[in-house]
């Protein structure tokens, strides 16, 4: 192998445009292929998102309506067919708290946890949480089981 044998890689070598603004001509001078005048013919032009020439955009032109509650508090919701499978699945026995949740991934350690009703629960257990339906709490309490709220 010697220096003039050596070229680049296949396909990494991509010079096929040719070279704008390098004099009249190469055939791509003078404006430089961009026209003339206006905020694209200009150096440092970009586009906001959403821009359409001028046009009312659509976010602007699509009605606003509802409203959103800045304060609403969001849950993490699991339910309790969900803790039946972590029990057959053996991965918990008869405590289920937000810390094993989190280690099972089916929480985050800054959100908060809430325990719907839907499925059944077989066997006892002592579940943390931070609420729970009224569903989830009568059949968690009607197996024999405990529910702390953190």
């Amino acid at each position: 192998m010697s220096l003039n044998n050596l070229k680049p890689a296949q396909g990494s070598n991509n010079n096929s445009t040719k070279r704008l603004g390098r004099g009249e001509g190469s055939g791509k001078g003078g404006t430089s292929t961009r026209g003339h005048k206006g905020a694209k013919s200009r150096s440092g032009y970009s586009k906001k998102i959403g821009f359409e020439g001028g046009q009312m955009p659509l976010q602007r032109r699509v009605p606003k309506f509802g409203f959103t509650n800045i304060n609403r508090t969001v849950y993490n919701v699991i339910n309790l067919d969900t803790l039946q499978n972590l029990v057959n699945e053996k991965k918990v026995k008869k405590e289920i708290t937000f810390d094993k949740l989190v280690e099972l991934g089916l929480a985050k350690s800054n959100k908060l946890v809430k325990i719907l009703g839907r499925g059944t629960l077989e066997v006892p257990l002592k579940v943390s949480a931070h609420k729970f339906s009224s569903t989830a709490k009568a059949a968690i309490e009607g197996v024999g089981g405990e529910i702390i709220k953190i």
